[in-house]
């Protein structure tokens, strides 16, 4: 099972569940703990791979990497916890394996938050891909994920956040790291779907309006998915939650008890 840390409320009923995305790790949300779980019972995880959810010698050369067994990891750790519903709040890659997670369980989640949601891959990321999948076996995986970073995060207020996702990249096998690459070379399809059939659950997408890869396709959604509202925070990338980490609370708290109320 996944590694999992819960932050109990006093009183509240009302779960939230966090999912990082690749190269990261729970501690990823250290900016949002404090302000969710004093109002909610708050849920975070390491993906596999990740963080302190390492593969056992076993496993590493038989499991097999793909959106849905990655998701059925976070709906094992939820079922242990006796955890029926949840608002689910993710980041980056993690905000695929919610959406995933809502399609196969819509029942298990109360809304969602999109944190630099990645719906699709433009020009650009899908060229960054094939880079990568080119040189993943002969071109030390940090040196790639630097790459990355300095692209899909460039500017210089966006420097914190690429230090940190470096430095939780640091902390992965480079076979892990081949794995995770491979899983996200192959997502297109997955993607498609998610563009074309909408989710009767409520999302809050919330997009830095410098994230030049990822915001265009996440406007053409919402203007066609009724359930979905997109919120851009300027001065601000990828990853908002680290960014503007007291906007994206303050939005994110606000929207769920929204939800709450409704």
């Amino acid at each position: 099972m996944l590694n999992y840390t819960t932050y109990l409320h006093k009183t509240a009923t009302v779960w939230v569940t966090f999912v990082h995305g690749a190269g990261g790790s729970s501690s990823i949300w250290f900016k949002q703990i404090r302000s969710f779980s004093s109002h909610f019972n708050v849920l975070v995880l390491d993906l596999r791979g990740h963080g302190n959810s390492k593969s056992t010698f076993k496993n590493a050369f038989t499991e097999k990497y793909t959106f849905d067994s990655i998701t059925n990891d976070i709906v094992e750790v939820i079922d242990h916890l006796k955890i029926k519903t949840s608002h689910f709040t993710g980041i980056s890659l993690g905000t695929i394996l919610i959406r995933n997670l809502a399609e196969k369980h819509p029942e298990r989640v109360k809304s969602m938050i999109m944190g630099g949601a990645i719906m699709k891959l433009n020009f650009k990321s899908q060229l960054l891909m094939r880079i990568g999948v080119l040189c993943k076996s002969v071109v030390p995986y940090l040196l790639l994920y630097k790459l990355f970073a300095f692209i899909i995060m460039p500017r210089k207020n966006h420097k914190k956040s690429r230090l940190i996702f470096v430095n939780e990249a640091k902390k992965l096998y480079q076979k892990e790291f081949i794995r995770w690459f491979k899983l996200t070379s192959e997502i297109n399809p997955l993607l498609r779907f998610f563009r074309t059939n909408e989710i009767k659950i409520p999302t809050l997408y919330i997009m830095g309006e410098e994230d030049h890869l990822f915001l265009p396709a996440i406007k053409t959604i919402v203007s066609q998915h009724l359930k979905s509202t997109l919120l851009i925070i300027k001065n601000c990338g990828l990853v908002v939650n680290i960014e503007q980490s007291e906007r994206f609370n303050i939005e994110s708290i606000g929207f769920i008890n929204k939800q709450t109320i409704n």
